[in-house]
């Protein structure tokens, strides 16, 4: 047999799957936790996790899914990593954790990257960078220097999430272009790493890690890592990517025009640019695409809404009774505006989208005598997507039109409400793929270890779930009036 093996770290769980390379179906995948992984805040403003339970539900996760299959060791051909993005992971000359993991969705490094966009100037940062430092992984290092200076005199490397996983893999502290841009460590001018910005905070290039190409051999399973996790020693890793590039390919997304979207633990919507393109404010940010190299540009314009998992989470803790399914079924019962009710879905620190402030999460409209669970569940899933389509269109100026949008048939996307919300308010149609991010970090594992010759090889058996067109209905109105709260709010 020849499988692929395909590992994705994210902020609510770690989830492992087998596809077999043939057949490009999933042969055994495995999450854990089975509860939402906990999320530390010391502070307001902070998110860490301890990297150290990756690893572990890592190798469970892997474990689980190589027993669901049948699979020996040596059936794995190839590993590929999928991400969170912009992650900061500090360890030590022997490899060692120094500090918690500052994760995507802490924002105690703001300020530090509003004052570096000043400082530098921002026709320097946008024409390299792409971005604003913002609160991306440099300006997370930049609050580690500043505030724990005994931590930071004892940092080697710098990682980010998947990094620290392949270098778990591999012994090899190693990075990707992809991966550096997320961080603000690319310059996209000189297409080399970003001296500017370094030389700004006071950083030692020595910090990154050795650049491996994106679809390639990134290094190769260890004695004691095939130990751990029930792989054959000398397998390559050969794949690795934030999850927002990783699941547009995971959607053979990869030509300038085409759009993806996720709605999980965040709501994504993010394009492929045949240009170095920006947006002045930062509300969206563009990063290399998996595809991206010097002589052929591929930048990824993402679009990300942090309040998208939580908000659904904490309303189905507030139903106490009700299943995901549930609230899906009871928010079709409403009508589209819900009732009147209005929901700002942006409770999850600070949103790019809204130039980095903190508005907080707002439900406004509701009637006593009225209102009822069902417009709550709908509303919920409204403010979701109206607060994507508010993005949508900085992409749009941008030139990022679509008439079609790929997604998973996962997560929000699970929901008929949400898929016709989108597809109505954005005129766009809704694509949904059998697919996620563990398996296309698996397909990409075989595209960089050369099971799959090429990528129409590789997404030959991609299978399309359903499609949703626009319908007629008053989405537009419930938008404009969603967006007037929004301006006030602001």
């Amino acid at each position: 047999m020849a499988y692929l093996l395909g590992i994705d770290i994210g902020s609510s769980s770690v989830k492992a799957a087998l596809m077999d390379a043939q057949s490009g179906k999933c042969v055994g995948s495995a999450s854990f936790p089975e509860t939402e992984m906990k999320i530390g805040t010391p502070e307001p403003g902070f998110a860490e996790q301890d990297p150290e339970l990756w690893y572990k539900y890592a190798k469970k996760s892997v474990h689980k899914a190589m027993e669901l299959a049948g699979a020996s060791p040596e059936d794995v051909k190839a590993v590929g990593i999928a991400y969170q993005m912009h992650g900061l992971v500090c360890v030590d000359s022997a490899q060692n954790v120094l500090c918690p993991a500052n994760i995507w969705c802490d924002s105690r490094a703001v300020p530090f990257g509003e004052k570096a966009f000043l400082e530098i100037g921002e026709e320097k940062c946008l024409g390299g960078l792409l971005n604003s430092p913002g609160n991306f992984t440099a300006s997370k290092l930049a609050w580690i220097k500043e505030n724990q200076p005994e931590i930071f005199a004892k940092v080697d490397k710098i990682l980010l999430p998947g990094d620290w996983l392949a270098m778990k893999l591999t012994g090899k502290a190693t990075t990707t272009v992809s991966g550096l841009s997320e961080g603000m460590f690319w310059d996209f001018e000189k297409e080399q790493v970003a001296d500017f910005l370094m030389d700004y905070y006071g950083f030692s290039p020595d910090v990154l890690g050795e650049i491996v190409p994106t679809f390639g051999n990134q290094g190769e399973v260890t004695e004691f890592a095939a130990a751990e996790f029930g792989l054959a020693a000398g397998t390559p890793v050969s794949y690795r990517a934030g999850d927002q590039p990783n699941n547009a390919f995971s959607l053979n997304v990869l030509k300038p025009g085409e759009v993806a979207a996720t709605a999980g633990t965040s709501g994504v919507i993010y394009g492929v640019s045949g240009n170095r393109s920006y947006d002045p404010k930062s509300r969206v940010n563009s990063f290399a695409h998996v595809n991206h190299t010097k002589d052929d540009v591929h930048v990824g314009i993402l679009l990300c809404i942090n309040g998208t998992g939580i908000l659904n989470a904490w309303t189905k803790r507030l139903m106490g009774d009700l299943s995901y399914n549930e609230m899906n079924d009871l928010a079709k019962t409403a009508p589209i505006g819900s009732g009147g009710i209005t929901v700002l879905p942006f409770g999850n620190g600070a949103e790019r989208v809204l130039e980095n402030r903190e508005v907080g999460a707002q439900i406004c409209g509701l009637d006593f005598n009225r209102h009822d669970r069902s417009h709550i569940c709908r509303a919920i899933q409204e403010g979701i997507v109206f607060s994507l389509m508010y993005g949508f269109e900085v992409m749009r100026e941008m030139g990022m039109g679509a008439s079609k949008i790929r997604a998973g048939a996962a997560n929000l996307f699970q929901s008929e409400v949400f898929c016709e919300t989108l597809a109505g308010v954005s005129g766009a149609k809704i694509e949904l793929y059998e697919t996620d991010g563990a398996l296309g970090a698996a397909r990409g594992a075989g595209l960089g270890a050369k099971v799959f010759a090429d990528t129409e090889e590789a997404f030959e058996n991609l299978e399309l779930r359903g499609e949703i067109s626009p319908k007629e209905g008053p989405y537009v109105e419930a938008y404009l009036k969603w967006k007037n709260h929004l301006q006030q709010a602001v």
